[in-house]
């Protein structure tokens, strides 16, 4: 299935606006989440990703390190339909994507390369070098997108960790090396 293309707009604060994907949902504002996002970060943080969701304590924490590269799909309404989350180091030019999700009936409209595209773009004008994510092995969909941005098995083993995060959480390690600014090449 081809993504739709997204129409964008970018306004004085630097957000990029998607218009509605069908003519009864809201249009959707990608921008730099905020603290009075976080509840509404949690409830969307358990309904994607469940039992591996982050507890409230430690999504709070994320966003104090790293709310520069925390960045939502705001419909307007109040409801937060996808995140992207970003965490680096103080001291280096390594980074992590510590969460992408969008909301069921928001996928497969690109959205959640439009969220990568744009992270990817702060991480490379911050000087970051290597951008690393994990995800569990039979979420192709996901492995496709990450493939498409250009991320790779991390080597020397092909990037699969059994056990990652416990007993038969397996994981793959993908790994992007940024060009341009702190980045290789």
């Amino acid at each position: 299935m081809t993504a739709e293309p997204l129409e964008r707009a970018l306004d004085r604060t630097d957000r990029l606006t998607e218009p509605a994907l069908r003519p009864d949902d809201p249009p959707l504002v990608l921008r730099t989440a905020r603290e009075s996002d976080l509840p509404e970060l949690r409830r969307l943080d358990e309904e994607v990703f469940q039992e591996v969701a982050y507890p409230g304590f430690l999504l709070r924490q994320l966003f104090d390190m790293y709310e520069e590269h925390f960045l939502v799909l705001d419909d307007g309404t109040g409801r937060l339909r996808g995140y992207v989350l970003a965490g680096t180091r103080a001291l280096g030019r390594d980074s992590w994507i510590l969460g992408l999700c969008v909301t069921q009936d928001r996928r497969r409209h690109g959205l959640g390369r439009e969220l990568m595209t744009e992270v990817l773009g702060r991480l490379r004008r911050d000087g970051i070098g290597v951008v690393r994510l994990t995800v569990e092995p039979g979420n192709l969909a996901a492995i496709l997108l990450y493939r498409s941005l250009g991320f790779r098995p991390e080597e020397p083993d092909g990037g699969l960790r059994p056990d990652y995060f416990g007993p038969g959480m397996h994981r793959q390690i993908m790994r992007l090396d940024i060009p341009g600014p702190g980045g290789p090449g």
